[in-house]
C-alpha cells in the first residue's frame, strides 16, 4: 500500500480534487473602493504619491477639490507632531492619471519612468 493510505481511504495531497480547492476565485468587493489615491506636488517641488482620501468625500460638484482640504488637514496634523511648518500644496491629481499639459512633455516623460 502507498504511504498516504491508512485505515480510512484518503486522497493523496496533489490530486485533481485538492487542486480545485486552490483555484483562483473571482474578486469580491474590494476595500480599495473605499479610498482614492492621489499624487500631491508641494510648493517646494517635492511629491508624495498614493495619498489616501476617503471616496465618500469625492464626487459631487466639487469633484476632487475636497481631497485638497482633507490632505491639507492631514499635512497640518503631521507638521504639528513633527514640529515643522506644513508645506503648501501646489497641485494634486489622482494616482495613475496623466499629468496635465501645463507641465509639458519633459515632465510627462520623466514621470513615466
Amino acid at each position: 500500500m502507498a504511504p498516504y493510505l491508512s485505515n480510512t481511504l484518503r486522497t493523496p495531497p496533489n490530486t485533481a480534487r485538492n487542486r480545485i480547492k486552490n483555484m483562483a476565485r473571482k474578486p469580491g468587493t474590494r476595500a480599495g473602493a473605499e479610498f482614492v489615491l492621489f499624487d500631491v506636488i508641494y510648493e517646494d517641488g517635492t511629491q508624495r504619491s498614493n495619498r489616501k482620501v476617503p471616496a465618500e468625500l469625492l464626487g459631487g460638484l466639487d469633484k476632487d477639490e475636497p481631497a485638497r482640504g482633507f490632505l491639507m488637514e492631514q499635512d497640518r496634523e503631521i507638521a504639528e507632531k513633527s514640529g515643522l511648518a506644513p508645506t503648501p500644496i501646489k497641485s494634486l491629481r489622482r494616482s495613475g492619471a496623466k499629468p496635465p499639459k501645463e507641465f509639458g512633455a519633459k515632465y510627462r516623460k520623466a514621470g513615466s519612468e
